[in-house]
């Protein structure tokens, strides 16, 4: 059991689960879409995501990055180099006309941790601002990126998908927020620290709502559809409704961060 548990905890600290979470939203897509999953991209996605993430928590300055002191952060820091490998194998595996929008998404996020110049702030610092920044990567990475991969012409759809994958991102990011808010400095001024738990509920709670109504828009759903939808929905209103400033410690990063590889799961068993 013991042993369990030092997995468990090196799999949220490595950033593994978040991984599996993006590629899991770029596979719901290939699969709303009917397109073909791109290996490559696959590989792609998973293993940016976990240097990304680790550079974020981890790295955000040089020397904590490349000198580190502690076994436990060494092994990930071992981790995270293996997987940037690996990512700059499968980045050159993709497409050209898939490096512009990499690129610009790479820029960004590497921008969220990092000040434009030496005396200036991060992305990071921009308070309500950053949640939409980090939904803005997560839906180009994993709704963009398939659709600019397999020439999928654009249509009201396309745009619905876009814009869902948009909202659905914003609120999973709300929970986070009420867990950050108070270690996040003051001048932030996030969501939580502008309006409490409460107002950063209800402000969820009427995202939920507009996404509920943008899933009925367009063209007509099947029962399994339908089906998918409204527990993704109930999980969203779950992990608002239980959020707290004081959360459990695994409440954000694995339950919530799991609810797109639920909505994964949906997919592959229901075969909407």
């Amino acid at each position: 059991m013991p042993l369990l548990k030092k997995f468990f905890k090196f799999y949220l600290d490595a950033s593994v689960h978040v991984a599996l979470a993006v590629i899991s939203l770029y596979w719901v897509t290939v699969k709303n879409l009917n397109i073909s999953v791109n290996s490559a991209i696959v590989g792609f996605l998973f293993c940016s995501t976990i240097v990304c993430y680790n550079f974020i928590k981890y790295g955000v300055e040089a020397d904590k990055y490349f000198v580190v002191t502690k076994p436990y952060h060494r092994s990930i820091q071992i981790f995270s180099f293996i997987a940037f490998g690996f990512a700059m194998y499968f980045f050159v595996q993709l497409s050209s006309k898939l490096w512009l929008l990499l690129i610009v998404l790479m820029l960004l996020s590497g921008l969220y941790a990092l000040p434009f110049w030496p005396s200036s702030k991060n992305l990071r610092s921009l308070g309500i601002l950053k949640i939409v920044l980090v939904a803005v990567v997560w839906t180009g990475l994993t709704a963009a990126l398939p659709l600019l991969d397999d020439e999928v012409p654009w249509s009201f759809g396309v745009l619905l998908l876009l814009f869902r994958r948009f909202l659905l991102i914003l609120i999973l990011i709300l929970p986070f927020e009420i867990r950050d808010m108070h270690f996040d400095p003051p001048e932030l001024r996030t969501l939580p620290q502008r309006y409490g738990v409460t107002g950063t509920k209800t402000i969820g709670y009427l995202l939920v709502l507009f996404y509920l109504a943008l899933v009925f828009i367009g063209d007509s759903l099947q029962w399994p559809e339908v089906i998918i939808q409204v527990l993704v929905i109930c999980c969203m209103f779950l992990a608002l409704y239980r959020s707290k400033a004081d959360q459990h410690r695994y409440f954000a990063s694995f339950w919530v961060e799991g609810i797109p590889i639920f909505l994964a799961v949906l997919y592959y068993f229901l075969g909407a």
